[in-house]
């Protein structure tokens, strides 16, 4: 007969690297969680973890172990979700985050509409830029921008993303207009985190890197640089759509336009209950499409 005592405590542990971030999850103390997890050792005749003061690290034996167990808990969760009638609706506390700018401008607003929709459900947003790890840190959902190549995450694609190459009618003025890409270097380009701007040319991704005056790590920053004429920008759409809209930035080099994605992601081994697929689905939904990008140059 399968005991189930310490498996819960013993999988959260692996998942969290912790026993005091476990116990925090589990709503118990820490000492509980080390009897269970010993009980279940001196039960299996196995040592599962290695313990010090400062780190915890999982044997070969308990990597094996935990393999089996996550899925055996998130089958039992599965039960009690579809037999639980409070499913019907998404209910309960979703955790999600999403990367600064674009979760102030974008995921924030559609959130609050769902909140409004479902008065059941309760929600923490967590906006930072830094690819937090979903599982260790207890999110229920990830939104992530750009290529998602590699990711061991469930993934759902919400929208495109337009990277535009753009500027002030002023800064044209008195600059003239980039037709190619090695005309770059001539121009005044406004640096982000890094100093390479990517484009499409063809069916393949080339990248140039740029330089010039001023370079910042904030976009809001670097699209009023561009509106008072300091030189060019490359910014996705949320950043410069009502920009280029009103005439104020003028997009160039427009045969280059990168498009990639906007994602929903979640740990790829549990159960998506209502709350957050319901959100998932809002998400796409929601989230205006962006315009198709320019047609390319062939290569």
């Amino acid at each position: 007969m399968m005991h189930w005592e310490g498996i819960v405590e013993f999988v959260t542990v692996v998942e969290t690297q912790s026993f005091t971030v476990a116990a925090q999850r589990l709503g118990v103390s820490v000492a509980q969680v080390s009897r269970q997890i010993s009980a279940l050792e001196a039960r299996l005749a196995t040592r599962l973890l290695y313990r010090t003061t400062r780190k915890v690290s999982v044997t070969e034996a308990g990597q094996l172990f935990y393999q089996h167990c996550r899925p055996l808990l998130d089958g039992l969760q599965a039960a009690e979700q579809a037999l639980s009638q409070s499913q019907t609706r998404p209910t309960g506390h979703v955790r999600l985050t999403a990367p600064v700018y674009y979760g102030e401008t974008v995921v924030a607003p559609v959130l609050h509409r769902y909140l409004l929709d479902f008065p059941q459900v309760t929600a923490e947003l967590i906006l930072d830029n830094r690819k937090i790890d979903l599982v260790a840190d207890g999110f229920d959902l990830g939104l992530r921008l750009g290529p998602m190549d590699g990711s061991s995450l469930a993934v759902k694609r919400l929208a495109s993303r337009i990277h535009h190459v753009c500027a002030a009618p002023d800064y044209l003025s008195r600059h003239g207009e980039p037709h190619t890409l090695s005309e770059l270097s001539s121009h005044q380009c406004l640096v982000g985190t890094i100093d390479v701007w990517r484009f499409s040319v063809g069916d393949r991704l080339h990248e140039m890197r740029v330089s010039g005056r001023l370079r910042c790590n904030n976009g809001t920053a670097l699209v009023d640089a561009a509106l008072k004429g300091l030189g060019l920008i490359q910014l996705p759409d949320y950043y410069v759509a009502r920009h280029i809209e009103a005439g104020t930035l003028v997009p160039v080099l427009t045969a280059y336009t990168l498009e990639d994605g906007i994602w929903a992601t979640w740990p790829r081994s549990r159960y998506l209950p209502p709350k957050v697929s319901r959100l998932v689905d809002y998400l796409q939904t929601t989230i205006a499409p962006a315009p198709p990008a320019a047609p390319t140059i062939p290569a």
